[in-house]
């Protein structure tokens, strides 16, 4: 089977070579066409369009920056005469509101669709080792199973679309709050002139502790937030998501983290690690 990758990009690519070794043909699409070229070696073909990658595959996987990126690549005029018959599976952060409207305009073109949304970072998505949360039928599911333990080795079914990427969405805001509440507590620390290793040992200890706080620790006390595996202006935008899906609960919290990371973008971290919220927190003085 044929299978197109739109979103070749940190965790697109190392996902797209893991269906290749997987003995599927795999045809690439991305914006920045180097990060297509970067795959050719392990025989991914390159396509020119989004339409063009849609034409060549039966099953036709978004791994793009947010819904906007999935409308103007999927749902444009030229790639949407495409979809009949075909099966398009949306991997990508967005709110389950968006999944629902993509699938209907997806279902609209005689297409079907289904979410699954992971967690983890490009270490467990060379690995296949993610966590994968499905929104579909239990048909659907059963059907595609086999692509989906590609990227992570227990995919779970958590109800239908829009179930999938309310569960990433939730988790996500736990991504930036946590970070975020860590980077206030570890400031008072070092305001405080208190040991940090002392510190952590009590954190350690505690039932507060996330291994988050150890994996960012360095990065943090060192203020070097290159190389990321999740660039600070995608927890941004998961932040702002989460806020603007929140219809029956007080996300004041989550909009807090987001003005974090809004300040920490403004110190041009765009691009680097979203720990980066650190310096957002704890300016430099």
């Amino acid at each position: 089977m044929n299978i197109s990758f739109l979103g070749t990009g940190l965790m697109g690519a190392p996902m797209a070579r893991r269906l290749q070794l997987a003995g599927y043909q795999v045809y690439g699409w991305n914006r920045s066409t180097d990060k297509v070229d970067a795959l050719v070696a392990d025989g991914i073909k390159p396509t020119t369009t989004p339409a063009s990658a849609i034409a060549e595959s039966q099953l036709i996987i978004l791994m793009l920056t947010d819904a906007a990126a999935i409308h103007a690549t999927l749902l444009s005029a030229e790639a949407t005469g495409h979809l009949a018959g075909r099966t398009v599976l949306q991997m990508s952060t967005i709110a389950p509101q968006e999944s629902k409207a993509i699938a209907h305009a997806v279902q609209a073109a005689g297409g079907d669709y289904l979410e699954a949304p992971v967690l983890g970072s490009i270490p467990e998505a060379k690995t296949g080792k993610l966590i994968v949360m499905v929104g579909a039928t239990p048909d659907q599911f059963d059907q595609w199973r086999a692509i989906l333990e590609c990227f992570g080795p227990d995919p779970q079914l958590m109800g239908p679309v829009g179930a999938g990427s309310g569960v990433k969405l939730a988790m996500n805001q736990l991504i930036g709050t946590l970070t975020t509440a860590f980077s206030m507590s570890l400031g008072l620390v070092q305001q405080e002139a208190i040991d940090i290793e002392k510190f952590m040992s009590i954190v350690r200890q505690s039932a507060l502790y996330a291994p988050t706080f150890d994996k960012k620790l360095e990065r943090m006390c060192d203020r070097n937030f290159a190389n990321p595996n999740f660039p600070t202006k995608h927890l941004l935008k998961d932040m702002k998501l989460f806020v603007q899906s929140a219809e029956t609960f007080n996300a004041d919290v989550a909009q807090s983290v987001a003005h974090m990371a809004k300040q920490a973008v403004e110190q041009g971290l765009a691009d680097q690690d979203y720990s980066a919220v650190f310096a957002a927190v704890n300016p430099e003085c």
